[in-house]
């Protein structure tokens, strides 16, 4: 029974378009939701999904494997 669904480092690097380098870098300063288990990173897709939402600079447009797609969204309203 899997209690909640966690990401690797290389799907949210996927999802976001950075190196997974960056991933990690990003949640050791804290900027971005993660925990580590035995010494890897693992991000709560949940909270993933919040994180990314909160930051209002993307919304999800489909899903890939159940990781949201992400898309930046236009600023003064122009329509994409």
């Amino acid at each position: 029974m899997k209690l909640f669904e966690t990401l690797t480092p290389n799907e949210v690097a996927k999802s976001l378009q950075l190196h997974p380098f960056t991933v990690t870098r990003l949640a050791r300063e804290g900027k971005i939701p993660a925990f580590k288990v035995g010494g890897v990173w693992r991000f709560h897709k949940e909270q993933f999904i919040a994180w990314l939402m909160k930051q209002g600079h993307y919304k999800p447009v489909g899903s890939h494997r159940g990781m949201p797609s992400i898309r930046k969204r236009r600023k003064h309203g122009n329509h994409q």
